[in-house]
């Protein structure tokens, strides 16, 4: 037989379908017997790589081509034999299976093509298939080169990279059939230019690959879960009749009394597990996960290339690969699928008030997304407690106002207080009393009470910490992820394009190439740029800072000169509030700059892994997008009022702006006011509004666009759209990184300055209320399905989040000890008062200044607008008085009261810090009920394989015992008896073996 010749046999209607094993029949092609007589019209070819048809058929020709790879690659002039039923869209449920109707789809790879080229080539490669005889392999150009000769120069240079494309596509689709997928092909779609390759994977594939993956699965064994008894049983089950109304309605949700043994899965152990329904027993998610770990170790190797499918993704060879959703999840006659559940029980705003469908999340979207919602549930209901203590310090402030001494002090106008001037020359003397609200205000969340919340809140971080660490190993216990480890993931295809450029260049340079990798001197100018990069934007942080410095200083003194006497007193409210709006956009349109920017430099440090690209991104994003947050309240907090100096002797900014002052009754309100501002601006614009109105607006630019199309091929479009259309318009998963970035920065609100903002847990408990139902709505109505990804943890969020606890600790003891006057009020109630009270308290933080001591050119310009004339004016510092020796040093009071504000920052930070280690000791990891179920779990599989063993030994005796008297028997036998049972005397030593 020639090389190139083409024969056509007959097979039996028994033979094996699928592609055969041995090197003759290897990528062979099944046509029908029917097809085999029609005549070729439009050079009809049938492709190497797709899925054959059902096995009913009774007849069936083979083609066995020799030299297959000289066949050509256009992908688009094939006909998919898979297509050919009379009502396909009703048979394959709209795309969710192949045109059999029995095979499920389990994932899809989106692919562009040009339609224009593959008329213009259409019959010139039927000419060429069915006139010439190919020549040898060598003797042939690359796919997609002959063809194209007689087209322009520009258009041969753009169909060289299509068929070029086409051509890695073919190869790398011939792998996944050779790997043991099955695909099918729809380029007949009503989005143009678009092609969806549809891929199955059969029961011998799932098996292998969940054995390759020591994937945890069910066994036919079941135990009874420990219950409890007694009161805690009475009082367990009278919890679970108060919150049935909130608990959601779906059968994964209800507690179980039994659960089935789990074991890794094993071909050779398959009569441990139920098989009784193999459609059902691997799931979708499971399907999918399988088939997303073939597609990234199967390779395209040609032109020196070694690609996964991540390579050609971001080579757009595939333009998308996505598992497809279960159904529709809205509309009339849908049928009941778990997508439509969770939009019923979980993402509907309706069900607010509900527990999340945990089980159910995960057994949709997998563990890692799971342990997320599971977690952000987790934090939602710790906020409970968190809001509800943090509203009766607030009502405690507000109840106990005017009790308060010092505001009642700075309110009596009796007092006649004349204040210094708050800027040079264009600001008078004013009178103390017209802060009055400002300190009243002040009084609402500078209390005792707030020293009592913050050591409430470092001692809530750490339960919430521990109390997530249990829910966790419950979680495991219950997902079958206990003793699961991560293996080392796939490199990406940055990694493996870098590691393939090093190894052409030693190539060319003709030196040793065995196992190339990216050492750090080949990340050395990465890095460089990440640390120039990140000193850049935290410096771009603090001159923007800067910058509203200026502003507030600059505007102050531009209202101060106003001729209204409500315009004067209105200042200090009027540039807070502007200058922290300021800060507010600057922040939000900051935080989208820099998450690409971390992305940008995390990209070009080129991490091997998947993995060690989400941390390192993580930390980025996360380091700047804090500092991008934090720095305008740290200012406020430790900053704002330390370097002014004093009157006679300010500070000044370029000589001409003098540096800002705290209000008489301290900077912890100016403090509340932005923290309030920026957190709540932060939650409703950038959490809510954004995540609601972007998703938005991209839905309906795409509606414009269909519609456009629609007015062009009105008939194509009255069609039902296949499930893997609809999917393909909804938008990529894009990683949990900005959901938990978000509620880190959320958390720092809540914990690290919640000394001066109480109600900050509330706002938080309000947002994330919302959060859950907008976050759970995008994942099943707006985005494509993740791929499930296994995961027994919330990885490095968990120590960023230790970190913060930590860090509040610090913070809210400084807060306390600098920012308020709790300290000051302490030191003049227990060393200074003559009566025991905190009258004259206000008197004893003021200093004195002879106001013929200013410097020239700077005293007011008006020094009598308050109608006398002023000889000493007040300010807010221990300092002596113009009548003493050392006039205007710092006074004994001033070291006083600094000794005692740090004494109080150690003793706080270090009995927070032992009560929060406490209560992280004293509360267990791992819930003691699931540490018994776990060694239960140990040794029922230690008995099921010991009687598995045992049967085997009694087996094998009996075996022996019959084997011994059937040979007794057979020579007891007559000699022709013997004789005429010659021929079979071995099936006296047959017998089958079952276990």
């Amino acid at each position: 037989m020639e090389k190139d010749e083409i024969h056509l046999r007959r097979l039996p209607a028994a033979a094996p379908w699928g592609p055969h094993a041995d090197s003759e029949f290897h990528g062979v092609d099944f046509l029908p017997e029917d097809l085999s007589e029609a005549p070729v019209e439009t050079g009809m070819r049938v492709n190497k790589k797709y899925s054959c048809l059902p096995a009913e058929e009774k007849g069936i020709h083979i083609i066995n081509i020799r030299a297959i790879e000289d066949i050509g690659y256009d992908q688009h002039e094939s006909t998919l034999l898979n297509s050919l039923s009379k009502n396909p869209d009703a048979d394959c449920k709209y795309g969710l299976y192949f045109r059999d109707g029995k095979r499920k789809v389990d994932y899809i790879l989106v692919y562009h093509y040009k339609k224009s080229s593959a008329g213009k080539t259409l019959a010139r490669r039927a000419q060429q298939n069915d006139a010439s005889v190919r020549s040898s392999k060598q003797d042939q150009p690359l796919p997609g080169k002959g063809v194209q000769l007689e087209m322009g120069e520009s258009e041969t240079h753009m169909d060289y990279h299509e068929d070029d494309k086409r051509f890695r596509r073919e190869e790398y689709e011939g792998n996944l059939v050779e790997a043991g997928l099955e695909l099918e092909r729809d380029e007949d779609t009503k989005i143009h230019g678009i092609g969806f390759v549809k891929i199955h994977a059969p029961w011998n594939v799932l098996c292998r690959e969940a054995e390759f993956l020591k994937l945890k699965m069910p066994t036919k064994k079941m135990y009874q879960i420990n219950q409890t008894h007694g009161l805690l049983k009475k009082i367990n089950s009278v919890i679970q009749k108060i919150t049935e109304p909130i608990q959601p309605k779906v059968a994964e949700h209800k507690p179980q009394t039994v659960k089935r043994l789990s074991y890794p899965f094993s071909r050779e152990k398959q009569h441990l597990f139920d098989l009784s329904d193999k459609d059902s027993f691997f799931d979708s998610k499971t399907r999918s996960t399988i088939v997303y770990e073939i597609l990234k170790r199967t390779t395209c190797t040609k032109a020196k290339y070694s690609m996964g499918i991540t390579s050609l993704l971001a080579n757009g060879v595939y333009s998308a690969a996505y598992p497809l959703h279960d159904g529709d999840y809205e509309g009339e006659n849908v049928e009941p699928n778990d997508r439509k559940l969770l939009c019923e029980e979980w993402a509907s705003y309706g069900v607010f008030y509900k527990y999340q469908p945990i089980d159910l999340v995960r057994k949709y979207f997998g563990e890692k997304i799971g342990l997320y919602f599971a977690w952000l549930g987790v934090y939602t209901q710790m906020l409970i407690p968190a809001s509800i203590v943090g509203i009766i310090v607030f009502l405690y402030g507000c109840a106990t106002v005017d009790e308060n001494i010092p505001s009642m002090e700075m309110c009596d106008q009796r007092n006649n207080i004349t204040m210094c001037p708050l800027c040079d020359k264009t600001c008078s003397y004013w009178k103390m009393s017209s802060a009055c609200a400002t300190a009243r205000a002040s009084h609402l969340f500078d209390n005792p009470a707030t020293v009592f919340f913050s050591v409430f809140m470092a001692l809530w971080a750490a339960t919430f910490m521990e109390h997530w660490k249990r829910k966790q190993m419950r979680l495991n216990y219950r997902w079958d992820l206990t003793g699961f480890e991560e293996e080392e993931d796939h490199p990406r295809a940055e990694y493996e394009a870098k590691v393939l450029e090093k190894s052409l260049r030693k190539e060319h340079k003709h030196k040793e190439t065995d196992k190339e990798k990216l050492t750090w001197k080949d990340r050395f100018p990465a890095y460089l740029t990440n640390f120039v990069g990140i000193i850049f934007m935290v410096g771009l942080t603090f001159a923007i800072v800067f910058g509203v410095i200026i502003y507030r200083i600059s505007t102050a003194a531009a209202l101060a000169i106003s001729s209204t006497p409500s315009g004067r007193s209105s200042v200090r409210v009027t540039v807070t509030a502007t200058a922290v709006i300021i800060n507010l956009v600057v922040i939000i349109i900051l935080d989208e700059v820099y998450g690409c920017i971390a992305r940008w430099l995390t990209q070009i440090e080129v991490p091997k892994t998947d993995k060690n690209f989400e941390e390192r991104l993580i930390f980025k994003a996360f380091l700047l997008k804090f500092v991008n947050a934090y720095t305008p309240i740290f200012y406020v907090a430790f900053f704002k009022g330390r370097f002014v100096g004093r009157p006679g002797d300010y500070v000044y900014i370029f000589h001409s702006f003098r540096m800002e002052e705290c209000a008489p009754g301290g900077c912890l309100m100016e403090l509340c006011i932005q923290l309030s501002i920026i957190m709540l601006g932060k939650q409703l614009i950038q959490n809510n509004l954004f995540e609601i109105g972007i998703p938005k607006m991209k839905k309906f630019i795409r509606y414009l666009k269909l519609k456009r199309r629609r007015s062009l091929d009105h008939e194509e479009h009255m069609k039902k759209k296949q499930r893997y259309e609809v999917d393909y318009n909804l938008e990529p998963f894009a990683g949990l990184t900005p959901e938990y970035m978000e509620m880190i920065i959320q958390f720092g609100f809540v914990t690290l300055f919640v000394a001066s903002f109480p109600l900050a847990p509330l706002f938080a408990l309000l947002n994330n209320i919302i959060e859950i139902r907008l976050d759970a709505k995008k994942f099943v109505t707006e985005l494509r399905r993740p791929v499930a990804v296994r995961a027994k943890d919330i990885g490095i969020w968990y120590n960023i989040l230790r970190g913060i606890g930590k860090l509040a600790v610090i913070i809210n003891a400084f807060v306390i000890s600098f920012t308020s006057d709790f300290i000051p009020r302490l030191v003049y109630l227990y060393m200074y008062s003559e009566n025991g009270t905190m009258h004259g308290f206000v008197n004893h933080t003021l200093s004195s200044f002879n106001v013929s001591d200013f410097q020239a050119g700077t005293a007011p310009n008006d020094p009598l607008d308050l109608g006398y004339e002023v000889q000493i004016c007040r300010y807010k510092d221990y300092r002596e008085p113009p009548w003493s020796e050392n006039k205007y040093d710092i006074s004994k009071d001033f070291w006083a009261v600094l000794a005692a504000r740090l004494a109080f920052v150690i003793v706080f930070q270090n009995l927070v810090m032992f009560m929060s280690e406490f209560v992280d000791w004293i509360i267990p990891d791992i819930p003691k009920d699931i540490s018994q179920q776990i060694h239960k779990e140990k040794v029922l599989m230690v008995e099921v394989f010991m009687r598995e063993e045992q049967g085997k030994l009694q087996m094998l005796e009996t075996w022996k015992d019959k084997d011994k008297k059937k040979g007794e028997n057979c020579n007891n036998h007559s000699p022709r008896l013997s004789r005429s049972r010659s021929g079979s005397l071995s099936s006296c030593h047959s017998y089958p073996l079952d276990v």
